[in-house]
């Protein structure tokens, strides 16, 4: 090779290189710049060209894409009940996504690879590329009943439903909430102003308290202490006999642990059901010390907590039994308060477990999606999370629960002619300070169609809110929408 088409060679392949860095520059280091560049919308613009899939519940539309006629906003994200179901849709905004609109985001804007077949048919026929639609399991009567009640008089709290049998999520309610269709303007400027407004908002309502927020449980948690207890000797029962002492001497401590409000248990030796039913500490900080930190761990464990991450499809707050301490502390974890710590849909799990005979199924949210042209893509098949306890321990659960209502702490979850098993809960916050109030239940007792969590947060409800009079009359509300 002669001098000039070396030195011709040498130049390409420098400009080449250097093409290539610049490539790399622009792709990496300034990536993240030329994005927020107020002038880059084309991939802004390209947002609001698909027409995305609907959302669905019953025969209800959650979310769809209305048509503005824009050319450069030609589709809008409209979400008729925003507010009350705003936790299970979340939001499809300019820069964003949130919830279902996020986990399913592939699927809604039509790019997901599963939805291969449908893109090349309207390639061929020239059709313009729409969304697949998203049908979830959530039955509108409960979700609307839930949101009513909950959002009374200003209370802050969350409620998850689940049809136990399955896994499937009835209602999944989080208040304070926000308005989606704020969030959904194809206007950069205009949505960051609603979005920062809601994120200074001290009542965090973009929070998703159903499944990313994490509370003491209080006395609902001595459903999974008492379920260890159970599993520990199949000849312990209901009617088998504790000591209840009025107040339980806890080990390297000089705080003792009493009951509610510092009261008696009975004549200090009760059954196991009268303990439950009345709600007693100091029987079931003592079992919890008696089993130990393992076996409360394992229990725990075998209900979903503190295992794998749950994804219902949006990825779940992992809940946790706390760490291992000394058996002060292990006394009042095992009455779901220290460093005991729930999302609603876990304990809605512990219901749920104990109503489908100790089988805890996967919660799950999308019941169907299906194409544009209405072909379904791919439906729900409902599948076993673990077997938290055996089927004879899950039926003397049951009967101690259903004790709980007809008797007990939460008779105002009673419902006619139903037989509704439950546990109330009242959880201390701090010394002095409102405490959150808890409610875990499932009806029919003998042939559950809905188990449920719900909280009340410390003082959304009064200073004197507890799991029996505040969060019981709301559960009985969204257990009545289901089964009627």
């Amino acid at each position: 090779m002669n001098g000039p088409l070396k030195r011709m060679a040498l130049a390409c392949l420098l400009m080449f290189g250097l093409l290539m860095i610049n490539v790399n520059y622009l792709q990496v280091v300034r990536a993240d710049d030329l994005r927020s560049d107020s002038r880059n919308v084309r991939n802004f613009l390209a947002r609001y060209k698909v027409e995305r899939g609907r959302i669905t519940a019953g025969n209800k539309v959650l979310a769809e894409s209305v048509d503005t006629g824009s050319l450069d906003y030609r589709y809008e994200r409209r979400y008729p009940e925003g507010k009350i179901y705003a936790p299970v849709t979340g939001f499809f905004a300019p820069e964003s996504t949130q919830e279902i609109e996020r986990a399913e985001n592939d699927l809604l804007n039509g790019t997901s690879p599963d939805l291969l077949i449908r893109r090349s048919i309207d390639l061929f026929s020239n059709k313009q590329t729409k969304g697949a639609s998203v049908d979830l399991t959530i039955n509108p009567r409960a979700q609307e009943a839930a949101y009513k009640a909950l959002s009374a008089s200003g209370k802050k709290g969350a409620l998850v439903a689940i049809e136990p049998k399955t896994g499937a999520i009835l209602a999944m309610v989080s208040v304070p909430t926000y308005d989606p269709n704020l969030l959904s303007k194809a206007n950069k400027d205009t949505v960051n102003q609603a979005s920062k407004k809601l994120e200074k908002d001290k009542d965090q309502p973009l929070l998703n308290r159903t499944i990313n927020q994490t509370y003491a449980p209080g006395s609902t948690f001595k459903v999974v202490t008492l379920a260890a207890y159970l599993e520990s000797d199949d000849t312990l029962g209901p009617q088998t006999q504790v000591n209840a002492p009025t107040r339980l001497d806890l080990p390297n401590t000089t705080a003792d642990l009493p009951n509610h409000g510092g009261s008696a248990c009975g004549s200090g030796r009760v059954t196991l059901s009268y303990a439950l039913e009345r709600s007693c500490n100091t029987p079931f900080g003592k079992i919890g010390m008696d089993l130990g930190y393992s076996t409360m761990k394992e229990q725990a464990e075998k209900f979903g907590i503190g295992g794998d991450a749950l994804k219902i499809p949006m990825p779940v707050t992992a809940s946790d039994f706390g760490p291992e301490e000394d058996q002060a502390a292990l006394a009042q974890a095992s009455i779901g308060q220290r460093s005991n710590r729930m999302t609603p849909l876990q304990m809605a799990l512990v219901a749920a477990g104990v109503a489908n005979n100790g089988v805890v199924m996967k919660p799950y949210l999308v019941n169907k999606i299906v194409d544009a042209e209405g072909g379904e893509v791919e439906s729900a098949d409902p599948d076993e999370l673990s077997t938290a306890i055996s089927e004879e321990s899950a039926a003397k659960l049951r009967e101690m629960m259903v004790n709980v209502v007809k008797n007990g702490t939460a008779t105002a979850a009673q419902i006619p002619n139903v037989t509704v098993a439950g546990k109330t809960g009242t959880a201390e916050t701090a010394p002095g300070k409102p405490a959150h109030a808890w409610f875990i239940s499932f009806a029919p007792a003998e042939n559950p169609k809905v188990a449920l969590a719900l909280i009340v947060e410390a003082g959304s409800a009064g200073d004197d809110a507890s799991g029996g009079h505040t969060a019981a009359p709301i559960a009985k509300s969204v257990m009545e929408a289901v089964l009627n």
